[in-house]
């Protein structure tokens, strides 16, 4: 699902809201998870999962290309673990 897809479903599921404030609204909250982690700060979702920001040190790479050995600088990566509602859905655990 892409976030236009996401955005027409909301509308569609709540007749009441415009589209614009469907939109309005899925944004803000992919600002906010962004500006959050851009921060350092985990930000859990009960039920769905924690995203949260990995620290990979630098170390020394290969240009595919060339063969070349090439300093990799250190670097923050998004992480997302699911949480156990998610888990068990997807494995379709009905407890």
């Amino acid at each position: 699902m892409i976030r236009s897809e996401l955005i027409q479903k909301i509308a569609e599921d709540n007749p009441q809201l415009y589209q614009r404030d469907v939109e309005r609204i899925v944004n803000t909250v992919f600002e906010e998870i962004t500006a959050a982690l851009s921060r350092g700060d985990r930000v859990e979702l009960r039920g769905f999962g924690a995203f949260s920001v990995k620290r990979r040190d630098a170390r020394l790479g290969r240009n595919p290309r060339t063969g070349a050995a090439v300093d990799v600088e250190e670097k923050y990566v998004p992480f997302f673990k699911t949480g156990k509602l998610l888990r068990d859905r997807l494995n379709a655990r009905r407890d």
